[in-house]
């Protein structure tokens, strides 16, 4: 992944040590509301699951989210009963908003949700939170939708979820299968970094944290789940389709504009094997060369619709000018995120201002072609003008490319931070490793961020990444990175 922007304030992903048996490297979170029937069952059976199957240090986390009935109790009970149970009441409704505080707080380096109704089959767990665990993906999801699932539900159900993911792929463009099924999981420091940029606390969570993500250029594992409808859901198809519908409108648009700063969640230069520069090898010129073909043809259409436009009120030579900057603009715009890879907003304007240059020598070579008409016949038609102009373009497109690949956007290959591999960031001071303060990239001192501290529920949700936290649960300070070799994390 090419970047010109400062590096990523993700680490480099690693395998997760075992650890000790009292450090939990999993935690599962089991969102609730009014759920005191299907609760101790499926947390029972949960734990004996895990027990029996999964090698690592667990907890089971149960989020109640404002229930009315005796849920905070039963939660309560099986904490006390079972050590590895932890109970965590919000008083505002909200599986999104449990989810994120829940996770915003927690100590172990994978954090892991699930339905309470156990449709998905527990046999997809550690595939799911297995290539989190080995540093291979930055988020897991269970997909009923994938070829080799194995589903169970009602047609209403069934056609509900593939219109709605339809819809993600028509609108957000996602990649993803299945948004919306109640099993994923995630690394905690991708947790601390994208959960501030996810806005929605209802169900529409799950897909605006994917959404982003994936837009971000982070690694989605998707894991086929079997599952089982539950006849007894309490979701409510309509007003979820509705809220869920006005969350794709919000993301689309934010998307649209570039108002979120997705490049937050870049990895460090070198953590991606494209970045890696490999003998006979080339990197990525064919690809390069198909997408400038592809941009440059829209954008000389572009310029030639512009062309004609302007040539009704105004010269040739202006015409030609007006329209060669406007498209230039888009042009380098479009080049630098499709054909060069560079994410973030990190030098556009430098950029923009390196494709003036190259838009002045394309201005030179079209205009010097029209005034060579000029100078060959009096009244030159039009259709002759827009030959002429294709022929000029033609020889500035070759050039532009040149330009760009070896000077605006020149192969930043030697610029890798790390010459061993095994010297990546860990062990070094986060100024060693990016280049600026934990300051400069937060706005805040680490200890702010990071230290024990006593809030309400709701505010620990709802905050300025939610610097608060729920009465319930103590935090312990987290480090940005494992200085340790022994740390069990």
């Amino acid at each position: 992944m090419r970047t010109d922007s400062s590096p990523g304030t993700l680490p480099a992903r690693e395998h997760l040590p075992a650890g000790d048996a009292g450090t939990p490297v999993l935690d599962v979170v089991i969102p609730v509301h009014n759920e005191e029937k299907d609760l101790p069952p499926c947390v029972r059976r949960l734990h004996a699951h895990l027990t029996r199957t999964f090698p690592y240090a667990f907890r089971i986390t149960i989020a109640d989210n404002a229930s009315t009935d005796t849920t905070p109790l039963v939660a309560a009970r099986l904490a006390a009963e079972i050590p590895e149970v932890a109970a965590f009441r919000l008083e505002q409704k909200g599986r999104g908003r449990a989810l994120r505080t829940v996770w915003s707080v927690s100590d172990a380096p994978v954090l892991a949700y699930m339905d309470v109704d156990l449709s998905t089959d527990l046999n997809a767990l550690l595939p799911l939170v297995a290539p989190l665990i080995s540093g291979h993906s930055d988020l897991a999801i269970g997909s009923r939708l994938a070829r080799a699932s194995r589903v169970v539900r009602g047609p209403k159900r069934e056609f509900v979820s593939r219109t709605y993911n339809l819809i993600l792929r028509g609108s957000l463009q996602a990649r993803f299968s299945d948004a919306q099924c109640g099993f994923k999981a995630i690394r905690r420091e991708v947790a601390q970094v994208l959960l501030p940029l996810v806005e929605d606390t209802g169900w529409f969570f799950d897909t605006e944290m994917l959404v982003l993500a994936e837009r971000a250029g982070l690694r989605i594992h998707e894991v086929p789940v079997d599952w089982i409808d539950d006849p007894d859901s309490t979701v409510h198809i309509v007003q979820t389709a509705t809220d869920d519908l006005k969350g794709v409108w919000r993301v689309g648009k934010a998307l649209a504009t570039g108002s979120l700063p997705l490049d937050r969640l870049t990895r460090p230069f070198g953590d991606d094997p494209r970045d890696r520069e490999l003998p006979d090898v080339p990197r990525g010129l064919a690809r390069q060369l198909l997408g400038f073909c592809v941009v440059g043809v829209l954008s000389t259409l572009f310029y030639l619709l512009l062309y004609s436009a302007f040539r009704q009120f105004t010269g040739s030579q202006f015409a030609n000018a007006l329209a060669l900057l406007v498209s230039a603009a888009a042009n380098t715009a479009a080049n630098r995120r499709l054909t060069f890879g560079v994410r973030g907003r990190g030098g556009a304007v430098r950029h923009q201002a390196q494709g003036l240059v190259v838009f002045g020598i394309g201005l030179a070579l079209t205009s010097g072609s029209l005034a060579a008409l000029g100078a060959a016949t009096d009244r030159p038609a039009h259709s002759t003008e827009l030959a002429v102009l294709i022929a000029a373009n033609l020889a500035a497109t070759v050039l532009r490319f040149l330009l760009f690949r070896a000077w605006v956007f020149p192969d930043r290959g030697d610029q890798r931070p790390y010459e061993d591999p095994h010297e990546q960031p860990y062990g070094r001071s986060y100024e060693q490793s990016y280049g600026r303060s934990y300051e400069q990239s937060y706005g805040r001192s680490y200890e702010q961020s990071y230290r024990t501290t006593r809030f309400r529920a709701g505010e620990a949700a709802d905050g300025p990444w939610r610097d608060t936290i729920d009465a319930t649960v103590r935090v312990r300070p987290a480090r940005l990175r494992d200085t340790d070799p022994g740390d069990a994390r």
